[in-house]
């Protein structure tokens, strides 16, 4: 049976924040156990949305139906709507239950505003694009927790900056166990940096 991994979807969401992400997930290529994980995207509802990119995506599940249990990873993409008042807020509630739950999230760019807002950031370590931009947040406590850094991992949260798809699957990765070190290390040198040194460690794996 396929590990899954929930991706949140919505309207305005941000396009190439997650897919190498969930591309790798998918595809199971140089994972340390066999096979791959299945992706099931969330929605507020079941009706379709529309991406930032005008791709249209039919959730497989609406976000009442969504359950910490079973899942290895839940998604939190960025996306316009984050910061344009609080429609998006049930996926930050959501969130704090997979984190009372013990079961990982990855949020980056403006869902990691979202999370601010529900003051899950106030007692871990994260990153974003600016701090100023978390510091404009309601409720926002965190500040002293705010690391200038590609991508950040504090337990099970994962947190990047609109800028670092690569950096953000990759502490996802991490926090999975998905890859051997040395094979995590070559994947992003690979995908980040374009370091073709790295290609050889990954077809050794």
């Amino acid at each position: 049976m396929k590990r899954i991994v929930h991706h949140a979807v919505y309207d305005t969401l941000a396009d190439w924040e997650t897919g190498h992400l969930t591309a790798h997930l998918r595809n199971g290529n140089y994972h340390r156990e066999p096979g791959g994980y299945e992706i099931v995207t969330v929605g507020l509802t079941t009706d379709p949305v529309v991406t930032m990119g005008g791709l249209r995506i039919t959730p497989d599940l609406a976000l009442a139906d969504l359950s910490p249990a079973g899942s290895e990873l839940l998604v939190l993409p960025g996306a316009d709507l984050w910061d344009a008042g609080d429609s998006l807020a049930p996926f930050a509630r959501k969130a704090r239950e997979f984190l009372d739950a013990g079961v990982p999230v990855a949020a980056i760019c403006g869902a990691v505003a979202g999370l601010a807002r529900e003051g899950l950031l106030d007692e871990r370590d994260h990153t974003s694009a600016v701090p100023q931009y978390l510091d404009a947040q309601e409720g926002y406590a965190g500040a002293k927790h705010y690391l200038d850094r590609d991508a950040v991992l504090d337990g099970d949260l994962v947190t990047a900056g609109p800028t670092e798809p690569v950096a953000f699957a990759r502490e996802a990765f991490r926090r999975l166990d998905v890859y051997r070190p040395e094979v995590l290390d070559a994947w992003f040198r690979l995908f980040a940096r374009s370091d073709a040194s790295a290609y050889e460690v990954l077809m050794a794996a």
